[in-house]
């Protein structure tokens, strides 16, 4: 690892102390170094808050030293007014020496425009310093500005014989608490959780986090005919929660009923209503159905899958997929497996 690598990693551990806080913003760190000591850092701690040079640059005790220092930042400085003015301008009025850019940045608001900035203050400019890690962690924010839509997360627990539920199905309990509270942790980092129509019907769940410390994610169900009972949980009003179908459109509470059309296919107008919502990630956790439609529209991004050394003999069969494993973990009995699609 070079020294610039080493500053930059330290950059990109500090962006993800943003991770379900600064949606629909991409995870920022940045580290100010003057020979070869950081003497100061930030990151992007909440949406419309400051950015992660400005947190970094006021952390610097001597702002004398900026003159002669080196910010690694993960993401280009925005050129743009927003919520907050440009990050660009700011390292320029502090003259900085060198900035050194993880990855540039795809919004068209900033697009280069950061570093040219930059570049015509006279100011040394690296890019590209880890970037495919800069690329992974903001896979959810580069999903969203390149390709329209959110960032699409399948979770699913099955057993060693390939079962998702049992014949009447029931899935409770497949894998171990342990993998349960993870998954609530997950829920924290993502914007939105969705179920079908019979995993909402038979498991009655609530799609909030529990078993952990963070903020709810939004509620979505696909139920075509509105066969849910609103005795559900998912009806309680204890959170936002959308409910997409074919019959009608309404607003209840907190209760949002999106009509889409039954002539087109139902995911890509989820996820293009996503989208304008600025929903920037998904996590979908069932049922085998809603999964299985994912996969065959080729509308994923990830897989996290449990396996259990349980067997149910029958039962709901996993869904089948082709990916790429990129990760594998044990917790106690269960073995979790990360995949990402075949390019």
């Amino acid at each position: 690892m070079t020294i610039d690598e080493y500053y930059m990693q330290r950059a990109l551990n500090l962006a993800t102390l943003g991770l379900g806080i600064v949606s629909p913003n991409p995870l920022v760190g940045c580290v100010v170094v003057h020979n070869n000591i950081i003497i100061g850092e930030g990151w992007h701690k909440q949406y419309g808050g400051p950015h992660a040079e400005v947190n970094a640059i006021e952390s610097v005790q001597d702002k004398s030293l900026l003159s002669d220092a080196t910010v690694y930042v993960t993401l280009e400085p925005c050129a743009h007014f927003g919520k907050t003015p440009p990050c660009a301008d700011l390292l320029i009025r502090e003259k900085v020496k060198r900035v050194i850019v993880c990855n540039t940045d795809s919004n068209p608001l900033v697009g280069g425009k950061g570093l040219a900035k930059l570049r015509a203050a006279g100011i040394e400019v690296i890019l590209g310093v880890l970037e495919e890690q800069g690329r992974w962690l903001n896979r959810r924010f580069f999903t969203f500005i390149e390709h329209k839509r959110p960032y699409v997360i399948l979770k699913w627990a099955q057993t060693a014989d390939g079962f998702i539920a049992r014949s009447n199905f029931d899935s409770k309990w497949i894998s171990h608490s342990f993998s349960r509270k993870l998954v609530h942790k997950w829920r924290t980092e993502e914007n939105a959780i969705l179920v079908g129509t019979r995993t909402a019907q038979y498991d009655n769940p609530q799609l909030n986090v529990r078993d952990w410390s963070g903020s709810n994610p939004i509620r979505l169900v696909l139920d075509k005919q509105l066969e849910i009972p609103t005795s559900h949980y998912l009806f309680d009003q204890s959170q936002s929660t959308i409910c997409y179908n074919f019959l009608r459109q309404a607003t209840e509470g907190l209760v949002d009923y999106v009509q889409i059309d039954r002539q087109k296919a139902s995911l890509p107008q989820i996820l293009q209503d996503l989208y304008q919502r600025k929903i920037q990630s998904l996590f979908v956790e069932g049922g085998s159905y809603l999964l299985t439609s994912f996969i065959q529209s080729n509308l994923w991004d990830e897989i996290r899958l449990f396996k259990s050394p349980q067997q149910f003999h029958n039962g709901i069969s996993a869904p089948n997929f082709s990916g790429v494993q990129i990760d594998q973990k044990t917790f106690y009995e269960d073995t979790l497996t990360y995949f990402v699609p075949i390019t």
